[in-house]
């Protein structure tokens, strides 16, 4: 029997309008009067916004976009009895949804936030492990971007050693977090660049200008 019904696709596509609420362009607003999308990177994400509209609206920006993810895959488990197919798909809409929204011309963010708040859920042990190594890679080198990168890139391996004991996850999950990691990393794409060419901004304790995440 097909997982995807009409309720599922229902729940899917909800999922990918939760995701698509710009929280980050909102708080900016709320808290400093601007449009981030022309402030500072151009970014939505908390980084920018901590940086335009001060560290309150970051953190906020940053605990509603994990917020997201986290709601689209408890949506998900909620209505389909925890089927890991709806599950993860919920959780990637939402992604989807935050990378490009269907209200800002589907130019969104770079998804960290939402993708950390979608596998708190799915995988609370990896994701917190995977949080603990993007804090240890920014505290380094002083580079929010490469901690997001670092963080992509090492989240299907955490997935897959911390699902269960003894036991793989599941190859939807798999092929959803590999897909996950490829999508934060494509979004990083001009932060790799600068990377490279050495022009990325570190991040600074005090006024902070990180890197877009």
């Amino acid at each position: 029997m097909s997982v995807l019904t009409p309720t599922n696709l229902g729940l899917i596509a909800l999922a990918y309008l939760l995701g698509s609420i710009p929280f980050g362009l909102i708080l900016a607003k709320l808290f400093g009067g601007r449009d981030i999308r022309k402030s500072g990177s151009g970014n939505i994400g908390a980084t920018n916004v901590a940086r335009v509209a001060g560290p309150a609206a970051g953190i906020a920006t940053l605990l509603l976009d994990a917020g997201k993810g986290a709601a689209a895959v408890w949506l998900g488990g909620r209505y389909s009895d925890h089927a890991a197919t709806i599950l993860m798909l919920a959780g990637i809409a939402a992604l989807l949804g935050h990378c490009f929204p269907l209200w800002l011309k589907f130019r969104g963010g770079k998804g960290v936030a939402t993708a950390l708040g979608i596998f708190l859920m799915l995988a609370p042990v990896a994701a917190l492990a995977d949080l603990v190594f993007f804090l240890a890679v920014v505290l380094m080198w002083r580079y929010v971007s490469l901690g997001s990168i670092s963080a992509a890139a090492a989240m299907p391996l955490l997935v897959y050693f911390f699902w269960a004991p003894g036991h793989a996850p599941p190859l939807v999950v798999t092929f959803g977090t590999l897909f996950t990691a490829a999508l934060v990393v494509f979004k990083h794409e001009a932060n790799l660049q600068r990377l490279v060419e050495g022009t990325e901004p570190k991040l600074t304790f005090g006024k902070s200008r990180g890197g877009e995440a």
